[in-house]
């Protein structure tokens, strides 16, 4: 039995000291980052000389008077908010639709998925030459009908919609393959004991399929809700944040202070407050998730 024990410990230990290695790398490369970018979110550094001054709260104070970054606040919630929302709401009929293993199946989940694994750059230059004004297929499309062309990423509120749809349809495929597997944990016994009761497809759904679902709809949702609030190569191939700062992120505004304005003690301030905005919000959704999941 001490044989045993000690075995056991010993391998337990083993396991331990792999874990060192990743936490290295987490403290350098993240944790290490992230306290120096507090820190300098309380100066007034421009990025590249070598003095600069402590200003206390200014950049965070200044940042909820600056209505270019509350309209970056605002965006980037409805990429957030509105990708999560459309994703699994697409991923979950694109589920229930292809969770049988025929070949037509297997087709169609290959092509939903096929988006995911393009780079989200590449995936919104190859928007882009859609709704370009000049050349764009969607333009093109509408002069051979008599309409005169959009400049469809000129206005912000639009090019907003296109982005947040860019975003949509790349990652969507992520959501229905969570839900396949999920689908595919429910025991047949419950809907069989269902249908015996006279139970409806609508009850289904409801009383079995969601409640024994949640698990997967916690990590689809929380998933695609960081992706949303953090987006930045989407934004960057197809607009760059313009017009003006009109479809900017939280990502892509922390970007454009430090290299296009040198204002590296405000852009830390606003990547903080995006780090924080995440945090409280995917902590939030987890605990909602968990409070309504159910054992099998």
């Amino acid at each position: 039995m001490t044989g045993k024990i000690k075995r056991f410990i010993a391998s337990k230990y083993v396991i331990n000291i792999m874990y060192i290695p990743v936490l290295i790398l987490l403290v350098t490369f993240i944790l290490v980052p992230f306290i120096k970018g507090i820190r300098i979110s309380f100066t007034d550094w421009d990025g590249y000389s070598q003095t600069y001054h402590y200003v206390g709260l200014d950049n965070y104070t200044k940042m909820f008077s600056d209505a270019k970054v509350l309209r970056t606040i605002k965006n980037t919630f409805i990429y957030g908010f509105g990708s999560a929302i459309m994703q699994n709401i697409l991923g979950f009929s694109f589920a229930m639709m292809f969770l049988k293993n025929s070949r037509s199946s297997k087709v169609m989940r290959t092509l939903i998925y096929m988006p995911v694994i393009i780079s989200g750059l590449i995936m919104g230059y190859i928007w882009y030459f859609f709704f370009q004004y000049s050349g764009g297929a969607v333009n093109d499309i509408m002069m051979l009908f008599g309409k005169p062309p959009v400049d469809w990423l000129a206005n912000g509120t639009r090019a907003v919609l296109i982005i947040t749809g860019v975003n949509i349809f790349q990652f969507a495929g992520i959501s229905m393959v969570i839900y396949i597997a999920g689908l595919k944990d429910i025991p047949e016994e419950y809907y069989e004991a269902a249908l015996i009761d006279g139970a409806t497809p609508v009850n289904k759904l409801r009383y079995i399929t969601l409640p024994l679902l949640m698990p997967s709809i916690n990590s689809s949702v929380v998933m695609n809700l960081i992706g949303g609030l953090k987006l930045y190569d989407v934004i960057m191939s197809l607009t760059k944040g313009g017009p003006g700062y009109d479809t900017m992120s939280l990502s892509t505004m922390v970007y454009t202070l430090y290299f296009s304005r040198s204002d590296a003690g405000y852009s830390s301030a606003l990547g903080v407050f995006m780090v924080i905005i995440i945090a409280i919000i995917s902590l939030s959704m987890l605990a909602f998730f968990r409070s309504r999941e159910v054992e099998l």
